[in-house]
């Protein structure tokens, strides 16, 4: 089930991450916007799976992507299903939150950087 979680976090961040890429190759005649904006969109991002973090504590586990990606003889039972499948997706999160958050500060160093010395 965790690897489940991971690949459905995964590929979420994938696309997000996607996205913020073709956002700074849009920007990469000037480096310091463009790390810029991808600190600022990598920093929105980690906002999102902090949400997304707090939100799962609430939401029905049957209308998760993990649950349709178990298969019925993997699936919890169901008197702890939703507990079992919040905590897993809680983890998850904030797991790609930490490490989006780290991304963020890296972009937003080499903007620094940047702009010490004049790009």
């Amino acid at each position: 089930m965790r690897r489940v979680a991971y690949e459905t976090v995964l590929r979420a961040c994938g696309f997000a991450s996607l996205a913020i890429f073709c956002v700074m190759i849009g920007l990469s005649f000037l480096p310091r916007e463009s790390f810029q904006a991808g600190g600022f969109l990598s920093l929105l991002m980690t906002l999102v799976l902090v949400l997304k973090a707090h939100e799962a504590r609430t939401k029905d586990h049957r209308r998760t992507e993990m649950w349709l990606y178990l298969a019925k003889e993997n699936r919890p039972p169901q008197a702890s299903a939703q507990r079992t499948i919040s905590m897993l997706m809680r983890e998850t999160y904030l797991m790609f939150a930490r490490w989006t958050a780290m991304i963020s500060i890296v972009m937003w160093a080499i903007a620094l950087l940047f702009s010490f010395i004049g790009l």
